[in-house]
């Protein structure tokens, strides 16, 4: 347990990071599941990548976008998977303050990043269906990098106060964190002193990252179904819609337990603490985990990469 002592601030002082509490019996059998999760993640956007990077006929936008989606998945389950699979397969639950601050640094980042790319394949989505004929000169490779480089310089931006404004405080109280990998709201209420900007600045960073690109890919869809509506065809609408339906599997997959999980933190106060902590699990965990299941059945042109490259596999392991 840490302590403090008038004012000094620690510098060797050490988080105990938490699996499932109270279910730390099972915990090897837990992480069964959690290691499929990470290899089906990290193998998976891995090969999405791989594929978009050497195959010249997947340099399009809507592919460029998606491997973009992909690298941010691939970096949040690398950020997680060591503390996570730590906990669960050998208990090692300690974790310094400067490991800490740098994680979160890592998955808050990510998932902001995450965020803004969902918001720029709503873009893409839109300006397929609404300008085709345009939308190559539209969503040039230039373009398409300096709106990649906005969405990491603006995430990263937001969070780089975070450990820092952390890294002041003084931490005296219990040291046990909620989950298996550290996260701002976690952290900060380890401490002992006034984290009122700290909880002012995260609500403010939440709405003007994840609050408004929600807001604004619900507004996109708006005008896109505005766009399909005035088709004269059945046939022409259900074609220009079925384009879109990946990327709105994405989006529910990302908001939705953002949003269920702020729900139960908030108003919640009688739910289950075990309920919180799964729900935490699936917020950052199951996004990167389907996204390249969903892009892989959904693309005809990925899903025909993938068979091939695995019927090349196949090949060579048999000759």
């Amino acid at each position: 347990m840490m302590s403090a002592v008038n004012d000094t601030k620690f510098t060797h002082a050490v988080f105990l990071l938490t699996g499932l509490s109270g279910h730390e019996n099972i915990h090897q059998w837990i992480s069964v599941p959690f290691c499929l999760i990470y290899v089906i993640s990290i193998v998976g956007n891995a090969v999405i990548i791989f594929l978009i990077k050497t195959d010249p006929s997947l340099h399009e936008p809507m592919y460029i976008f998606l491997s973009m989606l992909a690298i941010t998945d691939l970096g949040i389950s690398i950020g997680t998977i060591s503390t996570t699979l730590g906990v669960f397969l050998f208990n090692s639950r300690e974790i310094s303050l400067d490991a800490c601050f740098t994680q979160l640094f890592f998955i808050h980042t990510f998932s902001f990043i995450e965020s803004s790319v969902l918001l720029l394949m709503a873009f893409d989505c839109f300006i397929a269906i609404s300008n085709p004929l345009r939308y190559a000169s539209i969503l040039t490779l230039s373009r398409i990098a300096k709106m990649g480089l906005v969405c990491v310089m603006r995430g990263v931006a937001v969070v780089f106060p975070l450990p820092i404004l952390l890294k002041q405080f003084r931490y005296c109280r219990a040291n046990f964190l909620s989950r298996s990998y550290c996260l701002h709201q976690d952290v900060m209420k380890m401490s002992c002193s006034d984290i009122s900007v700290n909880v002012i600045y995260g609500l403010f960073v939440t709405i003007c990252t994840v609050g408004l690109d929600s807001l604004l890919i619900l507004l996109s869809y708006v005008m896109i179904l505005k766009t399909v509506l005035s088709i004269a065809s059945p046939g022409e609408c259900l074609r220009a819609l079925s384009t879109c339906v990946s990327h709105i599997c994405a989006v529910l997959i990302f908001y939705t337990p953002g949003i269920g999980l702020s729900i139960i933190q908030r108003f919640g106060n009688s739910s289950s603490p075990l309920l919180q902590i799964v729900m935490g699990y699936v917020y950052l965990l199951l996004p990167p985990t389907m996204n390249p299941i969903v892009y892989s059945l959904k693309s005809k042109q990925l899903r025909a990469r993938i068979v091939r490259v695995c019927y090349q596999v196949k090949r060579h392991f048999v000759h």
